[in-house]
């Protein structure tokens, strides 16, 4: 069985791996293949924050009647995560690899403990919750435009 916790995990790895290979060719002055990698980091976390945003969290928040709880939370993370995502590429396009891996180490503090909280929490908590409609939520998530 497919749950939401395997499904968005598996989606936190994916993200975390493009995130480390983007920062590890920016670290070694790959600058040309770290951009092209961070760009496609920058487009799966916004999928990501997508499905959760447009599929996950409204599904959880009309079943559960709770709108300003964990939601509320991960959606003010998200937004402080694009908010360093786009400080970030400022510094790839002005070619600023200093600045670039000084927000990339805090934008990666940030990932861990949100994913932490997701994936120990919330996940779990929407599986639950949301157990007897989770086919069609996984579904929803997943067409979600790659």
């Amino acid at each position: 069985m497919n749950t939401i916790l395997n499904f968005l995990g598996s989606d936190h790895r994916a993200c975390d791996n493009l995130f480390a290979a983007a920062e590890e060719n920016m670290a070694n002055s790959n600058w040309e293949h770290g951009s092209k990698l961070f760009d496609q980091f920058c487009k799966a976390m916004e999928r990501h924050f997508a499905m959760e945003e447009g599929v996950l969290f409204p599904a959880f928040e009309a079943k559960s009647g709770n709108t300003m709880g964990p939601t509320q939370v991960m959606r003010m993370e998200h937004e402080q995560m694009r908010a360093l995502m786009r400080d970030m590429k400022a510094a790839v396009a002005g070619g600023r690899e200093a600045d670039y891996l000084g927000l990339s180490e805090t934008l990666n503090m940030i990932m861990q403990q949100h994913n932490l909280k997701e994936e120990n929490m919330l996940y779990p908590m929407s599986d639950r919750v949301l157990a007897e409609s989770r086919e069609a939520v996984l579904s929803g998530m997943d067409a979600v435009q790659r």
